[in-house]
């Protein structure tokens, strides 16, 4: 256990680098081509040139909005009678802003006093068959005023205390100010980026003084007039003016400054867009679209009674909202995009040597090619030396092994060989035995007498071949 942690140890400082390996697999070729040239185009197309990332970006824009309105229109309503209208008429509120409402059609009641009188028989909780179904001093719910304690047969409704007469309900069908599409809305607006302290503004800088009055805003032919015709923004909002301008509605004038500031000062210039927020997909005709609300008027007469003449009015409101972003070339998105792209490339390498080591047939050959241990010149030496030192030591063991086999099958041989030449007594022996074999009762086998002359290990190692004499009877 301790061997196999610290041999996990020290495989920690092994250090591991890359080998090339040129695998001539096509499939796999094709395949790590494919993937470069869509990273290499993603990262052209997609980053640089549509999202522009070699620039920093900002997003957090500055912005004021000045509105102004202009237009006249002449009504002809039966209470008040003939009545002209001005921008200070039609206007709510008259000072201008980026939220603006502008009167396209109106409900009135002249000439409302503090009394008594019926409530109103569309209020259902006016509605009464008895006093008892009018408390004295209770607020009508969504009424006119407050209640007496009398219940008037001839309208069935409850007695208020209020403005009297209470509010006509009967809306026009048809815009009582129809000329109010011709109405002209200018729109100053004032942007600044202050990460680049950049600033400009959507009116076109110009010497002439009757070009503000004169232009009308066009996509195609006065894209740099602030000016627009109200109807014009109704139409480019996908609806018709005559029709929103009945119950009113909402319109969103977007704004946006998508400025390359890489480029020239008069590129950077603002794109303008529009729609109606109030309507949803089918329902153009529920009770949720449209926009009204009321106020009055106030005035005395020459004995001094208060007077005051309610209005309900429909029209269009105006939400301007600002958008912005700039961008401008920096070094440091520009490293960030590329290194970003080269690790993609990187990916590459990654997927295709999965393919390739571990999800084809051949994967087996592959590794065998990818991956080699290599050692330091110490080691290597070191491992070298042990190598060798087992090396040696087989070939000892081996030597003795024959050494031990020789030994073996000499061992007939030296029971039968006579003693050193130094012995006298063994001389007759070996003579004896070989003359006068019928003596001994034993034979010396050929084989063993040819082995003993031709065998130069056996006459080394012998004591009979060491007694030779040159007159010796094996002569």
């Amino acid at each position: 256990m301790a061997q196999n942690c610290g041999t996990f140890l020290y495989s920690l400082l092994d250090y591991k680098t890359e080998k090339f390996v040129v695998a001539q697999n096509k499939t796999v070729g094709i395949l790590f081509r494919l993937f470069q040239l869509g990273v290499i185009g993603y990262l052209i197309g997609w980053v640089f040139i549509w999202k522009k990332g070699y620039q920093e970006r900002e997003e957090a824009i500055q912005s004021s909005v000045f509105t102004k309105l202009k237009g006249v229109a002449l009504t002809n309503n039966s209470d008040p009678g003939l009545q002209v209208w001005g921008a200070e008429d039609y206007v709510i509120p008259s000072q201008g802003d980026r939220v603006f409402f502008i009167v396209t059609n109106y409900l009135q009641t002249p000439n409302q006093k503090l009394g008594f009188c019926s409530e109103s028989p569309k209020v259902p909780d006016g509605v009464c068959s008895h006093n008892a179904d009018c408390p004295e001093g209770e607020a009508v719910t969504a009424g006119h005023g407050v209640k007496t304690g009398r219940c008037l047969n001839n309208t069935g409704t409850c007695e208020i205390h209020g403005w009297c007469p209470v509010e006509h309900d009967n809306a026009p069908s048809v815009p009582l100010l129809e000329k109010a599409e011709d109405f002209t809305i200018y729109i100053k607006n004032f942007i600044r980026f202050p990460k680049f302290d950049f600033s400009k503004s959507n009116v076109l800088s110009t010497a002439n003084k009757s070009y503000l009055k004169t232009c009308r805003y066009n996509k195609d032919h006065s894209p740099y007039c602030p000016i627009f015709r109200m109807g014009d923004i109704v139409r480019w909002s996908g609806h018709n003016f005559q029709d929103v301008a009945v119950k009113g509605g909402y319109i969103g004038v977007v704004i946006d400054w998508i400025c390359d500031l890489d480029k020239d000062y008069s590129e950077c210039n603002p794109q303008y867009s529009f729609t109606r927020l109030d309507a949803l997909k089918n329902l153009n005709d529920s009770i949720i679209s449209g926009y009204n609300f009321r106020f009055a008027r106030y005035y005395r007469d020459a004995d001094g009674q208060l007077y005051r003449s309610l209005f309900k009015v429909f029209g269009i409101r105006f939400d301007i909202m600002v958008n912005g972003e700039a961008g401008k070339f920096s070094i440091i998105p520009t490293v960030v995009n590329i290194g970003s792209g080269l690790a993609l490339l990187g990916a590459g390498v990654f997927i295709c040597d999965m393919i390739l080591l571990y999800m084809m047939t051949t994967s087996s050959f592959y590794r065998d090619r990818k991956f080699e241990r290599v050692r330091s010149k110490s080691k290597e030496r070191r491992h070298r030396d042990e190598k060798h030192s087992r090396h040696q030591r087989h070939a000892r063991d081996g030597h003795h092994k024959k050494e031990n086999r020789t030994g073996a099958e000499e061992q007939p041989l030296k029971t039968l060989s006579s003693p050193p030449a130094h012995s006298p007594e063994t001389q007759p022996l070996v003579s004896d035995s070989l003359e006068k074999p019928h003596n001994s009762g034993r034979k010396l086998p050929i084989t063993s007498l040819s082995r003993l002359h031709h065998s130069p290990e056996r006459n080394a190692m012998s004591p009979v071949s060491s007694s030779r004499t040159p007159g010796s009877s094996l002569q």
